[in-house]
């Protein structure tokens, strides 16, 4: 990222899950319980495993912002970790509890447990599954909460909603328009998606559908088998321009595709009618440009998902990804000890049927991170009014142009 910097450190089990932000202007109101909703929203969902009973998450503001108002240094965050209590030896920092737990050497098929293992030079798996679980993509949910706030300075909205869990439901959902019924109509249909995608407990905003995904996941489970599926994240209120054809690391969906690939389970990103293009013609699937004095240029169409040569066009960002069936089984594989060398069933842990619903959100937090970054190296200013300044000029640029 060119203006944001973000990290984020801990493991599952151990103490707390601290993430660092610089590169957010002063004076941004920034309150802990709008970070904390964003944290509830990715513990719900029908399918998650016992650990959601245990962690209540609460994100505590370490530095960075003062009553209320963002400082323009580095934000620090910290998630306490509740089931650190039955993990303090096995997790210890201290070389004298070296051996309090017995070491993990049977890999699960799936996980990063054999390569992290082999590539990192342990005889204990456990080394590799504490930080390449879920547990950190809490974290990323409370970063970007950060940069949903900056977001919401200039009317953008990022949003999800699930279409699909195993065979329930389906694998696209027609969010492109196709005639001139207005921009803000399609903004305020897609913000409606997504608020309605909040009461379902698989986040599908679809009744239908979402009964039968509850149905799916309940067999998984009475199987001891788990399931995935597949969701859409979209951003509405995006001007035109960001990105950059120029250079291959600039183009927004590249950004956008490696951030969300990069949360755990994720397999597969598209943007817009996806890898349904290869079934159609060009001249039915390209966005014919129209203009009103009122509006400006705009698609009446959004086969694209809102992007064109790397950049944002002004219509609203459609990504769909799809979330893997988790690896860890009730019922596990068989895998070969790592030690030993012999067959035996894979280690189990702790862990959802079906996390699908929880990605979704996962993946808007990634979606307002890299947006953030873009808008802030194309606006950034030092304070919140500057960047806004920067923002609005520009916007009557694109008015006049």
């Amino acid at each position: 990222m060119e203006r944001l910097k973000i990290s984020t450190a801990g493991e599952s089990h151990g103490k707390a899950l601290i993430g660092i932000i610089d590169g957010i202007p002063s004076n941004m109101s920034l309150e802990v319980d709008n970070i904390n909703q964003q944290l509830k929203r990715r513990q719900l969902g029908y399918g998650r495993g016992g650990r959601m009973n245990i962690e209540q998450d609460q994100v505590e503001i370490i530095s960075g912002v003062r009553w209320g108002k963002t400082l323009a240094s580095p934000i620090a965050l910290k998630i306490e970790n509740r089931d650190w209590a039955n993990w303090q030896k096995g997790m210890s920092v201290l070389s004298q509890d070296d051996g309090s737990i017995a070491p993990v050497t049977r890999a699960r098929p799936g996980h990063a447990d054999l390569t992290g293992s082999i590539k990192y030079g342990f005889k204990d798996i456990r080394n590799v599954l504490e930080r390449s679980s879920a547990r950190e993509s809490a974290m990323r949910v409370a970063l970007g909460a950060v940069c949903r706030a900056f977001l919401a300075e200039f009317d953008i909205f990022v949003g999800s909603l699930v279409i699909r869990i195993g065979s329930a439901g389906r694998r696209s959902h027609p969010l492109s328009m196709k005639d001139d019924s207005g921009l803000r109509d399609i903004n305020n249909t897609l913000i409606g998606l997504s608020q309605r995608a909040d009461t379902s407990v698989v986040r599908c905003p679809f009744e239908e559908d979402s009964a039968q995904m509850v149905k799916v996941i309940d067999d998984a489970k009475d199987r001891g088998d788990t399931v995935g599926g597949i969701f859409e994240v979209f951003a509405v209120g995006l001007p035109v321009g960001l990105g950059s054809h120029v250079h291959w690391d600039k183009r927004l969906n590249g950004q956008l595709a490696q951030a969300i690939s990069s949360i755990q389970a994720v397999k597969g990103v598209e943007f817009g009618v996806g890898f349904d293009l290869s079934e159609l013609y060009g001249s039915k699937l390209m966005d014919e440009i129209s203009y009103s004095p009122g509006t400006g240029f705009y698609r009446r169409s959004n086969f694209a998902g809102g992007i064109e040569g790397g950049m944002t066009n002004g219509m609203p960002l459609i990504i769909r990804a799809v979330m893997k069936p988790i690896p860890t089984q009730r019922k596990p594989l068989n895998t070969t000890d790592i030690i030993t060398k012999e067959v035996k069933e894979a280690a189990y842990e702790r862990s959802d049927v079906c996390a699908v619903p929880a990605c979704s959100v996962i993946a808007e937090a990634m979606t307002t991170m890299v947006l953030t970054d873009s808008m802030l190296s194309k606006f950034g200013g030092d304070s919140i009014q500057e960047t806004k300044n920067n923002y609005e000029n520009y916007l009557k640029y694109v008015g006049e142009f």
